[in-house]
Parts: structure tokens; sequence; C-alpha cells
């Protein structure tokens, strides 16, 4: 199915183009200490292996500033500073190389050092993310609405929206997440109704794997179902591995993105006979990264998986302790099922 996505300006942070109807890219945060360079260097690699497009790093202390550029020299992909407060690390990080800053404006003190930071970016045509959460809202918006609201949200974007533009600059990508995704759902709709700059979505603090991954799912997907969102993080409280995983899972899951191996399997039932559980799961695993657009078929019984094995790139369809191989809706042969891991496996790596 192809959504029909809200145009939007297109803005690149380094090589990646954000909106103007290009790829929704997939984002991830280190979740290291920035002083780290190798370890934070790592985390980026592993997540640009699993398919992260762009990956943001805090700099959060003068440790970390003077280490942002090696580490902007030594990855794979774009590499956003994320800046709260001190805009002094701000400047740093945008002389350090940064593709891209995530900071609200209003945050990082008089309107002197506000227009100091977007002239430093302007300059070298590198991107500001405005970063709005529900946790975080400004005093005096959370009074006069009361609490955390979707009209509150979209205040806070717009207020630093104007400062960015009463100085002239537009290079601009804006988020308003929050915890709770019917609010975040409200606030990404309305500000897609208002404004034509790009969205990055994501549910903030959505918790562990499960929990995190269910909540992203709903809210992240359901925008990007409304044609609504150009690029996403996944926040969990994991690896970044995992939100990178998570992201590319939801486009894949609607179609948004190729990329990576999909893995169909069936919920299993009294008819199996075989312990397909622990079969997908180590097929899954094993794929992990890889870069192939395959559709794989991994059913427990012959009511249907015959069928949706027909419909996958390959596919088994077990029976008795043993499976029927499917490439392309035709059978292959019939084998024993301590050998389905491996006879997959050999058949995605020959694909």
């Amino acid at each position: 199915m192809n959504y029909e996505r809200k145009k939007t300006r297109e803005v690149r942070v380094g090589d990646v183009i954000i909106g103007n109807g290009s790829p929704i890219s997939v984002q991830s945060m280190t979740k290291t200490k920035t002083a780290d360079v190798d370890g934070t260097v790592n985390q980026i690699i592993r997540c640009a292996d699993r398919g992260a497009d762009i990956m943001r790093v805090t700099v959060n202390t003068a440790e970390a500033a003077e280490t942002f550029g090696e580490i902007v020299r030594l990855a794979p992909i774009p590499i956003v500073a994320d800046i709260h407060f001190n805009h002094v690390f701000a400047l740093k990080a945008i002389e350090a190389g940064a593709a891209k800053i995530r900071i609200n404006p209003g945050n990082i003190g008089n309107r002197s050092r506000i227009e100091e930071v977007l002239t430093a970016a302007k300059r070298k045509s590198i991107p500001i993310r405005i970063g709005v959460n529900s946790g975080s809202l400004e005093k005096d918006i959370l009074e006069k609405h009361g609490k955390p609201t979707s009209e509150a949200l979209f205040e806070s974007a717009m207020r630093h929206l104007e400062i960015c533009r009463s100085v002239g600059f537009e290079d601009i990508i804006i988020a308003v997440k929050s915890t709770n995704v019917p609010l975040m759902i409200d606030s990404y709709r309305l500000l897609s109704e208002n404004t034509d700059y790009p969205l990055h979505l994501g549910v903030t603090e959505a918790g562990t794997n499960r929990q995190g991954t269910i909540k992203s799912a709903i809210g992240i997907g359901t925008l990007l179902s409304e044609g609504i969102g150009d690029t996403l993080r996944v926040s969990l409280t994991d690896l970044p591995e995992k939100e990178v995983e998570t992201g590319i899972d939801i486009l894949r899951a609607l179609g948004l993105r190729k990329k990576g191996i999909e893995i169909i399997s069936c919920p299993t039932c009294g008819r199996l006979d075989v312990d397909l559980v622990k079969i997908a799961c180590e097929v899954e695993a094993a794929v992990k990264g890889i870069d192939k657009d395959l559709k794989v078929a991994i059913m427990g019984c012959i009511v249907n998986g015959p069928g949706e094995a027909m419909e996958a790139d390959l596919g088994v369809a077990c029976g008795k302790h043993s499976a029927i191989v499917f490439s392309r809706g035709e059978k292959i042969k019939t084998i024993p099922e301590n050998e389905i891991v491996q006879e997959l496996l050999e058949m995605i790596d020959k694909w």
C-alpha cells in the first residue's frame, strides 16, 4: 500500500534528505558518555549496520564538546548534536561538523545568544530540530493550558519556530513528543495541519522494549499511515540498535521501507508438530542486518501454511516433524525438522 505523504519542505542532514517526499529516515541516539569516543563510535557503527540513517549524540559537558568532532569524523552516518541550555556547546558542535543541531532556541539564553547559534548554523548550512516534549513545556504555556495538551505542545513549537524565523532561519525540522500516545498523535496532526516543515516522529520515554515498541508502533504507525512524518526515532529503555530495528520494522509493516528481511510466521496452535517458535526466532536472529528485500514465510501446518509460503519469496510449511520448502510459489523439497533453519539460511544467503 502506498500512503499519500504530506508535502513538506526539504531539509538536508549531511547526505540524508528529510522531507519533500524523500524516504522516511530512521534515527537513534547513543547511550554512552560522549567523552568515551571509542564506545560512542562503536555504538554508532552497530546502529548503522542495523540500518540507522542518522544518529544523535548528547553534547552536555565540556568534555563532550571536545570529543564531539572526533566522533563526527569517525562515524559512518550523519551525527546530530543534542544541546540543552548551553549555547557555547551548540557553537562548538557546529564548528566540529554536526550535521544537525537538536535545540530549543528559547532555552539557550538571551536574544544575542540565540542569534549567534542560528547565524553559525546558517553559515554552515546546518539545520535545527526544534524538539518539544510534553514533560518540559515552558511554565507560562503550562499554566495557560493547565496541563500538557496538543494545543500546548503546538504553541511551544510555534514559539520556538518564530524565534528562528525572526532571524531568517528556515532550515528547520520539528518534533512534538509525548509519552502519552493519543496526545502525541493529536499534537503531530495539529502541527501537520498548520505547517509544512518536515516532522520528526517519536513517542518520548516510551519504556522498555515490549511496552515501548507497542506505544511507538501505535503512535508512529498511526501518523505514518495518515501520511504524516518524515523521519522517526523509537525511544526504548534498551540498546539503540533495538530502537533502529523497531523503527525499520514499523516502516516495513506499512510498506514504507523494503530494506531488510521480513519474517512471516504463524502464531501456532494445537495442530503444530514442530518447535516453530524456536525455528522462527533462530532465523530472525540470524538475518538481522542483512540488506536483502526478501519475504520469508515460516508456517506451522498445512491449513494456511502452503498458501502463505507461496506468497513469500521463500519459506516452509511444516508438517509432522518435517517441512515442505517453497520458493516463489514452487515446491522444492521436503526436509526434516532439524534441517529447517539451516535450509532457510542457505536459501537466503544464495538469493
